[in-house]
C-alpha cells in the first residue's frame, strides 16, 4: 500500500505489511524512507542489540503534548524493553494512554546516520521478579554499578535492585510501525 507523502514528511515514503514468519518486524506496518537505506530485520535486531545505548522515548502527557525520554533499554524476545520508577511521568503517561514512539539513533556525518524508530503501544509489566530480570539485562548492556557493565548473579541482582523492582514497571514496546535507515549503505553517496 503506498501512503504517499506522509504527514509533515520531507520524503516520499511507502509501506507495506511484512508476512515473514520470523525477524523483527515481521506482522506491522513498515515505512521505508529509501529502499536503498532501509534495514533488514537482520540488521534491525542487531542494530538495537548491539548498536546505540540511548532510546529516545515519547508519551502522550494529560495535556496531549509529548513528553520525551532518554532511557537505557534491551532486547527481550525481540522487543525493546525499558524499565522505570512507576510514578515516574513516562509511566503515568502510558497508563493513560499505551501509545508511545521510541528512536534509537547514532552516526554525526550524513554518511554514519542509522536508526531505527517505531510506533506501538506500552505493555506495561509489574511483576518485580520480571523488572530484576530487566534491570539485569540493562546491567550487563551499561554501568549501572560502577564504570562498566558486568554480568550480576541472581543473589548480586537481588543485592543491588531487588528493593527496587516491585516500585518499577517494565515496558515492553509492542511495534505498529517501524521506520529504518542506514546511510551506510550509500557508500558515501547522498
Amino acid at each position: 500500500m503506498n501512503l504517499g507523502r506522509l504527514a509533515g514528511s520531507p520524503v516520499l515514503c511507502q509501506s507495506h505489511m511484512l508476512g515473514e514468519p520470523s525477524g523483527f518486524v515481521h506482522g506491522y506496518v513498515v515505512a521505508v524512507a529509501r529502499k536503498d537505506i532501509t534495514m533488514t530485520d537482520i540488521e534491525i535486531t542487531s542494530f538495537l542489540s548491539e548498536g546505540a545505548p540511548i532510546l529516545q522515548l515519547a508519551t502522550i502527557g494529560k495535556d496531549g503534548s509529548p513528553h520525551q525520554a532518554p532511557m537505557w533499554f534491551t532486547m527481550d524476545d525481540n522487543r525493546i524493553v525499558f524499565r522505570s520508577f512507576t510514578k515516574s511521568q513516562k509511566i503515568v503517561n502510558l497508563m493513560r494512554d499505551p501509545r508511545l514512539s521510541v528512536l534509537v539513533e547514532q552516526g554525526h556525518a550524513y554518511a554514519e546516520l542509522q536508526g531505527v524508530m517505531i510506533q506501538g503501544t506500552a505493555r506495561l509489566i509489574t511483576d518485580p521478579a520480571y523488572v530484576l530480570k530487566i534491570y539485569g539485562a540493562l546491567a550487563a548492556r551499561y554501568p549501572m554499578l560502577g564504570n562498566e557493565p558486568i554480568e550480576m548473579n541472581e543473589q548480586s541482582l537481588e543485592n543491588a535492585f531487588g528493593r527496587f523492582a516491585p516500585k518499577n514497571t517494565a515496558v515492553i514496546v509492542e511495534p505498529t510501525r517501524v521506520t529504518s535507515w542506514d546511510h551506510t549503505k550509500l557508500g558515501g553517496a547522498y
